[in-house]
């Protein structure tokens, strides 16, 4: 399994940083892997929703099927993936106030590749570096997003 843990904190109120990271329309506006979203089982979103994702990693595009875990409005969601070839992923948003209208955005993602040992070892070298840049990535456009927005 690998782990990519970042957080940033932006200039905008919890409520309006929940709305934007929980609605499956905007992850064209800040997940920089994100290609296209389809068959989202509810609006909004509640505990059981699923969503089809397609994602795009070092030019690879690749499907996922999330289902949302866990979610504590305005503070927390778990998303659960079923990847490629049994690959899974887990996502966690977890959003704090920290001070007068900034949000402390946290993003964790555990990925387990399929392939045992061995796909551990080669998803560290190919992927693991990527992954973490794209994750400062995406939380950069989101912070860009909602504080141009404001």
């Amino acid at each position: 399994m690998s782990t990519v843990q970042v957080s940033i904190d932006i200039a905008a109120p919890i409520g309006r940083v929940w709305e934007t990271v929980m609605n499956p329309d905007r992850l064209k506006d800040w997940v920089t892997i994100h290609r296209s979203v389809s068959d989202v089982s509810s609006r909004p979103l509640r505990e059981g929703s699923t969503m089809e994702q397609v994602l795009q990693l070092r030019g690879v595009p690749f499907h996922v099927r999330w289902t949302l875990a866990e979610v504590n409005e305005p503070h927390t969601a778990l998303w659960d993936g079923q990847g490629p070839a049994h690959s899974n992923a887990c996502i966690r948003y977890r959003l704090d106030e920290n001070g007068e209208n900034v949000t402390r955005f946290q993003y964790s993602n555990e990925f387990t590749p399929p392939g045992g040992r061995l796909g551990i070892m080669v998803s560290r070298v190919i992927v693991g570096a990527a992954s973490e840049r794209e994750a400062h990535n995406s939380l950069s456009r989101l912070k860009a997003l909602l504080e141009r927005t404001g």
